[in-house]
């Protein structure tokens, strides 16, 4: 369903280290914006009944319902977008933005 990126995993273990929260789960969620694209966000979360739940390099990835379908073959990575600025990024084929990283 999803794939989280060795980078990726490497700073949400880093994220939930510094935050004191190794032993709650990652919620990753997403919602449609008007425009077809998805708005998604992350954050440190308690399980929920229908949650759907991963186990991703030793990281517990929780998703609402409302979220799965959105998600579907996501992938998460954690890159250098310009000089010293790191972030998440999400490469969504079910976004309407979503253009696949060229090949080399």
């Amino acid at each position: 369903m999803i794939t989280v990126t060795p980078a990726a995993a490497a700073q949400m273990k880093l994220s939930a280290k510094q935050g004191k929260t190794e032993n709650i789960s990652l919620r990753i969620a997403a919602t449609l914006n008007n425009d077809k694209s998805i708005h998604y966000g992350m954050g440190f979360d308690d399980k929920k009944e229908d949650d759907t739940i991963l186990s991703i390099d030793d990281i517990e990835i929780i998703i609402a319902p409302s979220s799965t379908k959105l998600l579907k073959n996501t992938t998460i990575d954690f890159v250098e977008l310009e000089p010293g600025k790191f972030q998440f990024i999400f490469m969504n084929p079910n976004d309407a933005n979503y253009k696949p990283p060229a090949t080399k």
